[in-house]
């Protein structure tokens, strides 16, 4: 059974690197419709791929770049931004150029595999493995199979309010995720369930305690700070402080019921900030629903998976 996965994961295993071995090979590999995978080394004036496949050369035309290339909904920097990255690709035909062996390849079919094959069978709530492909500032964009790009929005990121996905993640992290919805193989992520409810989350913070946090945002009535990616609490006000900055807090209490932690800034200081890897509360393959308020907190935040 054809696993999938996201663009850079295949190139590593010993079975993509034995393909590449041979003519013969190759051939099998063809003959079986085994994804592949491979570098870019150059994008031509065509906007065709051309990849190096240990002793042979491969080329992938333009119109098989990607799914929704012939189509126009997908623009040709899609291509152009895969020099230097692997590529996913299923092998159409092995000819000859100037007598050498040359290979014609596909992503678009590696992709409508994967989506046909993996992608098309997920429902909302299933867990899949993604890859950060690159930021914006409404969402994440992620890798999840062959390089089928999912969004995750920067409002389905964290309880935390950030500012941008930065904050969060970073190209090339790998990370899991929540189908939220999946229309027609168009699937939109979430993540901020996989990070705790609020009571995992405060366990962690005691009252007495002086904790770091980063600073959020900054209101006329107070410093709200996140302790956690899922966690954040309201500081008094206090001057010369600004979001992103990292802070030392006093935790002055913790009111369950309230849902909320009060806080006091000891120190903020400006440190580049590098996401660190997520901390999982979820591991489980499928949720079906979620509730981040404790019990009896008159604000309920609460997810269903249709």
């Amino acid at each position: 059974m054809t696993q999938f996965y996201p663009e850079g994961n295949r190139i590593h295993q010993e079975k993509n690197d034995l393909a590449f071995s041979s003519l013969a090979s190759l051939s099998e590999a063809m003959a079986r419709g085994e994804i592949l995978e491979a570098v870019a080394t150059l994008c031509d004036s065509e906007h065709n791929l051309h990849l190096s496949l240990g002793r042979f050369h491969g080329i992938i035309p333009r119109e098989e770049g990607a799914i929704g290339i012939l189509e126009g909904t997908v623009r040709d920097i899609a291509l152009i931004s895969r020099v230097n990255r692997p590529v996913s690709f299923l092998i159409r035909e092995i000819t000859e150029r100037g007598g050498e062996p040359l290979l014609i390849l596909s992503r678009r079919a590696a992709q409508e595999k994967c989506r046909d094959q993996y992608l098309s069978a997920l429902r909302p709530g299933d867990i899949i493995s993604a890859k950060v492909s690159h930021l914006e500032p409404f969402g994440a964009f992620l890798d999840i199979g062959c390089g089928i790009p999912a969004l995750l929005p920067i409002d389905l990121i964290s309880v935390s309010r950030i500012r941008h996905p930065k904050e969060r993640f970073s190209p090339g992290m790998e990370i899991r995720a929540i189908v939220k919805t999946n229309d027609n193989g168009r699937i939109t992520l979430s993540f901020k369930e996989l990070l705790g409810t609020w009571e995992e989350n405060v366990r962690f913070f005691s009252p007495g305690e002086t904790v770091g946090g980063i600073i959020r945002s900054v209101e006329s009535y107070g410093v709200f700070v996140e302790l956690s990616p899922n966690l954040a609490g309201l500081a008094e006000p206090k001057e010369g402080i600004a979001p992103s900055q990292k802070a030392s807090v006093y935790i002055k209490s913790i009111l369950p019921q309230r849902m909320k932690i009060k806080l006091i800034i000891i120190d903020s200081f400006d440190v580049p900030q590098k996401p660190a890897p997520p901390r999982y509360f979820f591991e489980g393959s499928h949720i079906r629903s979620f509730c981040y308020s404790p019990p009896g907190a008159p604000k309920r935040i609460y997810t269903e998976f249709l």
